[in-house]
């Protein structure tokens, strides 16, 4: 199985390369990870400039050679290639897996609603330097060479499913590139925000009128909590418990997804 690399948002970290690449070579003998040479550009936050970024992306996302799309890492800036990328994708894009989370998931939801191959919100290459960094990719890896469903996250059971941090579904919102998620388990986590702001951002998901077919909400990983000053008074149960009676759906509880070393696999749609 060949799998193509590459880092669609902020300068990559390309330091990950040869640990991830031995690891699979030990752990996944049938992988042949390709990581595309985008992967060490710079320019400013980005790894390479816009242009470059999306001609990566189309590159391996139309090469019928690549079965999946890995993204190396987050950051920000997926967002800005969609406009470009959508419209060029051809029939070998439309039978891929592509894996991520964090601001991948503006590509994961664009393709998603456009019913373009198999997105699906995991560990990212870079997450190998966590601790027990292996076992981390270990998911990511074993759902795209295996469909080991060991790595899914355990509470899908069998409902449509989205997982998306939450801070990109609020910039999603209002746009074409959101997914119709009738009937879907909309499942969020976040990082490096202060709660008054995670709660500006669940206003946003409490009052949209895109979301109020949603079968449920869940809540994964809220990591990094910056302090708030004077300190917040509620806790994130009560957040989300609030904000999803706002948008007249139930709240479901826990997921094990975000930016943590258990992050889980979540397939869009049914796993």
């Amino acid at each position: 199985m060949r799998i193509g690399v590459l880092a669609a948002s902020s300068v990559a970290n390309p330091d990950v390369i040869a640990p991830v690449s031995a690891f699979a070579a030990i752990a996944y003998p049938e992988v042949d990870l390709v990581f595309h040479p985008q992967c060490y550009a710079h320019d400013g936050h980005f790894a390479g400039s816009d242009a470059v970024r999306a001609a990566a992306f189309l590159q391996y996302a139309n090469d019928p050679a690549f079965e999946a799309i890995w993204f190396l890492r987050g950051g920000y800036g997926s967002n800005r290639l969609l406009s470009t990328v959508m419209p060029q994708l051809n029939e070998a894009a439309r039978r891929k897996t592509y894996l991520g989370y964090s601001d991948v998931g503006f590509l994961l939801s664009a393709l998603y609603a456009r019913r373009i191959g198999r997105p699906v919100h995991g560990p990212m290459a870079s997450d190998i330097r966590r601790r027990q960094g292996d076992a981390t990719v270990a998911r990511a890896l074993g759902w795209m060479a295996r469909a080991d469903r060991s790595a899914l996250e355990p509470g899908l059971r069998g409902q449509p499913s989205v997982a998306l941090n939450l801070s990109i579904l609020t910039a999603l919102v209002g746009t074409p590139w959101l997914p119709d998620l009738a009937d879907h388990v909309l499942i969020v986590e976040e990082v490096s925000e202060q709660m008054y702001a995670i709660d500006r951002m669940l206003f946003t998901l409490g009052n949209a009128t895109q979301l109020r077919t949603l079968a449920g909400v869940r809540l994964g990983a809220v990591t990094d909590v910056g302090e708030n000053d004077p300190p917040w008074g509620e806790t994130l149960e009560f957040m989300m418990e609030r904000w999803c009676r706002e948008l007249g759906v139930p709240y479901l509880g826990r997921a094990d997804v975000g930016h943590t070393q258990t992050n889980r696999v979540v397939p869009f749609g049914i796993a």
